[in-house]
């Protein structure tokens, strides 16, 4: 007993600092998104008719987008999700530029009806660096 009154702050410090690095384990694990590569992506292209959709702001929509995919900045998305209720029934691979924001659209996507969410690890970055072709904007 005496250890923990002495180390309480060291102890709640350990506490949430394991919560921390376990937080984007849960994340992943309950997130209507599964996170895929650039060959998973071009399999749903090829394969299941997948819609891409590009989430990245204006300011960083420069460079090209991945082939076929529509562009909606995750600050619109909320708003301009309706237009996509037509897509519900086929599979949607979301990305922006790292492949982080792209998570934020899962929950939105979700709740429109989509089931098969995806998002691309590494966004268009990895996309072009592994020299994939891009669609001028």
């Amino acid at each position: 007993m005496p250890f923990i009154e002495k180390n309480w702050i060291l102890i709640v410090v350990l506490l949430v600092s394991g919560g921390m690095l376990l937080w984007p384990l849960i994340q992943r694990r309950t997130s209507p998104m599964k996170e895929i590569g650039n060959l998973e992506v071009t399999h749903l292209i090829n394969q299941q008719n997948a819609v891409l959709l590009d989430v990245r702001e204006p300011s960083a929509f420069e460079g090209g987008k991945l082939p076929n995919a529509l562009h909606i900045p995750l600050s619109q998305l909320q708003s301009r999700v309706g237009a996509l209720a037509k897509l519900t029934g086929r599979p949607v691979g979301a990305y922006c530029m790292r492949g982080q924001r792209s998570r934020g659209a899962g929950a939105v996507l979700a709740k429109a009806g989509f089931a098969g969410i995806y998002t691309l690890q590494g966004g268009v970055l990895a996309w072009k660096g592994a020299g994939l072709p891009l669609d001028p904007c």
